[in-house]
């Protein structure tokens, strides 16, 4: 027998050749199915590849057994050193479709994640259709100590719903609950069932009904597995079973034809390569996996300054201007938000037209009437009280009442049977179009050479739809590529301005995919309005999105009271400040409350980057009473405690299995007599009491 085995300080891949030359996965790192018998093992299909007029060997809608993946024969490997791990590449072939299939695995030393992809190269004479093609496919999942164990009540599996103003919603449920079933009587003869649980994302939100991401947990042997997808558009995973039912199989992937109207016309000679994923097991449960995935989304991002030291940005737009700038309006916030000790200063919507701009956005020229002295004038006074300028912009959209919608070609958007694609009243450009690339320079050129802007806010508030057919051997083909180009396009500009700090915003969290967040240091995780359920947002963003890039909104109300503005303060403290509100217009002891907060922040933020997020009480959801949330250090954790909306004043959690508590310290606010909660400790559990609802405090607990 021929076993392929690596290993890095955290990661282990083992596979195995069979006999007749098939390359089963029998490892990954925690997860051993060594074990499985031979018949068993064929079921452990590396690259499930579906080549149109192949025949489908399944029940159902899933992608197990597809032609050729099945039947790809071993040809050779190679490990390449990296100066992170180990880069694996496994070649198979299949021989009838003259299709060479290479494997990639990136080991690390430094997380137990294992980035995946594959690329499909035609060495024959005819064009081959493909329909489907795995990115990772793993069969045995979380079943390497629990092989005999019912795989659909043993597992239980978290999915992160996703919805505007209502991100990262973690709902968990037992795959039995979820509709897969394991079959207790197994025959020789039976097929796998025709039950899939699939999970897919359409358009270009990568994150438009869930995020882009999952974790399953084996209850019994305590062992979790954890992915993300990384696409900056359509994506799809599914659970099925294989074989005879008696084994689990997760398969992850970019756009394909079925769910995302993709498929590949691939020509002689031509190559493709997936969409890359990341795939973990690890002993522990989902704390530990979102643990290993937030090491792993550190060590592929772009290294840069913004997630190193975490500047303070004030943005004037949440329940502040709103969408509505002058000059007037901005100097007032502009000297308060220098006051409480703001590092940025962003000028949000509105500062390209005269009145209401949705429809007519495009040109992204200054609005003389907004700025009757010049844009840049604004932005100097930004800089004089020691800030660094900001502009928002949406360079992906041109309004359908925009001076250059009727004057540009159709080849410039997304087209579908001959029309341009319109939604909410906006044309959609394709960035695979050069000239369109060429605008967006000139666009960003204008605003950091000539405005002077070290920062960006990249909004994007409309989708593409399923992609278009221009230049495309399918809608969805038109839009993989569009996302391909615009990811170019984004490594081109910050080459050219590698300290330019270009936030990534989707309305709010619609768009949080490590295609994207490899480049941006900095993700607009909501556009949530209100605070407090804002703040069960920000308790779990973190699950997402690493917390030094994970942006919450800080709003002070203009009729609010003290503890609004701590709940609001709060939000932010464990991730990114982005701080907001009418800072000129509420009075100076509320003020000194947000001043204080961004005091405190500032004296541990350059930790936050080093540390992992916890979640003493599990993820919370929208609108739950008592929630918590913390980042964890040596021997250290901050840990923040909301009280939402509810009449129960007393609460208690438990730190236990992060060490024995030596002290816990109120670190905001500051603590005084007329403070209106209470906190004690006692082995390994920590009691709050808060005299009324609508309150939030922040705790720094350290551990013998």
């Amino acid at each position: 027998m021929t076993y392929i085995t690596v290993t890095t300080k955290q990661a282990k891949l083992k596979f195995e050749v069979l006999d007749n030359q098939k390359v089963a996965l029998i490892q990954v790192n925690s997860n051993d199915l060594s074990a499985l018998t031979e018949q068993q093992k064929q079921q452990l299909t590396i690259t499930e590849v579906q080549v149109t007029g192949e025949n489908f060997h399944h029940k159902g809608l899933n992608f197990v057994n597809t032609t050729p993946g099945v039947n790809l024969v071993y040809q050779s490997y190679q490990v390449d050193e990296l100066a992170s791990g180990k880069l694996l590449k496994i070649t198979t072939q299949a021989k009838k479709q003259q299709l060479v299939v290479e494997n990639y695995y990136q080991l690390f030393d430094e997380t137990a994640i294992i980035k995946s992809w594959v690329a499909i190269h035609n060495m024959g004479n005819d064009n081959v259709g493909i329909e489907y093609v795995s990115s990772f496919a793993m069969t045995g999942i979380n079943q390497g100590n629990d092989i005999e164990g019912n795989f659909a009540i043993n597992n239980l599996l978290y999915k992160p719903h996703n919805n505007w103003q209502a991100e990262a919603q973690w709902q968990q449920q037992t795959l039995k609950e979820a509709g897969l079933d394991y079959w207790t009587d197994i025959v020789d003869d039976q097929q796998n069932s025709t039950k899939r649980i699939s999970v897919t994302n359409n358009s270009s939100w990568s994150a438009s009904e869930f995020s882009p991401n999952g974790i399953l947990t084996n209850t019994v042997t305590n062992q979790s597995a954890i992915w993300q997808i990384e696409n900056n558009g359509a994506w799809h995973y599914e659970f099925t079973d294989s074989g005879n039912g008696e084994l689990l199989t997760l398969l992850l992937s970019g756009p394909e034809e079925l769910d995302n109207h993709w498929w590949k016309n691939l020509q002689p000679g031509e190559s493709f390569e997936t969409v890359k994923v990341a795939f973990g097991q690890v002993m522990g449960d989902y704390e530990k996996a979102i643990e290993e995935m937030t090491k792993y989304r550190r060590l592929i991002r772009r290294t840069n300054y913004d997630n190193q030291k975490l500047p303070v940005i004030f943005n004037d737009y949440m329940n502040g201007l709103m969408g509505d700038p002058t000059e007037e309006k901005e100097r007032p916030l502009i000297d308060a938000a220098a006051e409480i000790g703001c590092d940025y200063f962003v000028i949000d919507c509105g500062w390209y037209a005269d009145g209401y701009w949705w429809d007519s956005v495009g040109e992204w020229l200054p609005s003389d009437e907004r700025f009757p002295n010049g844009i840049t004038t604004v932005i100097q006074y930004i800089r004089d009280k020691g800030l660094v300028p900001g502009l928002w912009l949406e360079i992906e959209v041109v309004g359908i009442n925009s001076p250059l919608a009727n004057k540009l070609p159709d080849d410039w958007f997304f087209m579908r049977h001959g029309k341009r694609i319109i939604d909410c009243d906006r044309y959609h450009l394709d960035f695979r179009n050069p000239e369109v690339r060429q605008f967006a320079d000139k666009v960003i050129k204008r605003l950091v050479e000539d405005y002077g802007v070290g920062y960006i806010k990249m909004d994007y508030n409309i989708t593409t739809g399923i992609g278009t057919e221009t230049n495309a051997d399918s809608v969805g083909d038109g839009l993989l590529n569009h996302n391909r180009a615009y990811l170019q396009w984004l490594d081109d500009v910050f080459t050219r301005y590698p300290d330019l700090v270009i936030e990534n915003c989707g309305s709010g969290g619609m768009r949080h995919d490590y295609a994207m967040l490899q480049r941006h240091s900095i993700q607009s995780m909501t556009d949530q309005k209100d605070y407090v359920r804002n703040g069960n947002i920000a308790a779990v963003g973190s699950s997402v999105v690493t917390p030094e890039q994970c942006a919450i909104w800080s709003y002070p109300l203009q009729k609010g009271d003290k503890e609004e503005v701590i709940f609001n303060m709060v939000n932010a403290m464990l991730v990114r400040i982005h701080q907001s509100g009418l800072l000129n217009q509420i009075d100076q002891e509320r003020l000194d409350l947000v001043a204080e907060g961004i005091q405190v922040y500032k004296a541990y933020r350059e930790k936050i980057p080093m540390m992992v997020p916890v979640w003493p009480e599990m993820l919370s959801h929208l609108d739950d009473e008592w929630y918590s949330f913390g980042l964890k250090g040596d021997h250290e954790l901050y840990l923040a405690v909301w009280h939402g909306i509810g009449d129960v004043t007393s609460h208690q959690l438990s730190l236990a299995k992060y060490g024995d508590i030596q002290k816990v310290t109120q670190i905001y606010p500051s603590v005084d007599e007329d403070d209106n909660s209470q906190c004690q400790f006692k082995d390994g559990q920590l009691s709050v009491n808060f005299n009324h609802e609508k309150m939030a405090r922040l705790y720094h607990v350290t551990f013998n």
